[in-house]
């Protein structure tokens, strides 16, 4: 009974992290898609004006 605890504890340790992992992944996705759309705006105006600056 006492091993079926520590196990169970186990599992639900890797769980909280793991969830936490994917929450903070998610996270990071949304600010990656966002930086890609400024990005492509940014690309857009520049090819619409005919600003050839590096």
């Amino acid at each position: 009974m006492n091993i079926l605890l520590i196990v169970i504890a186990i599992i639900a340790i890797i769980l909280l992290l793991t969830g936490g992992f994917v929450s903070s992944l998610n996270f990071l996705l949304w600010v990656g898609i966002v930086l890609l759309v400024i990005a492509v705006v940014v690309w857009l105006v520049r090819m619409l004006t005919g600003s050839r600056r590096v």
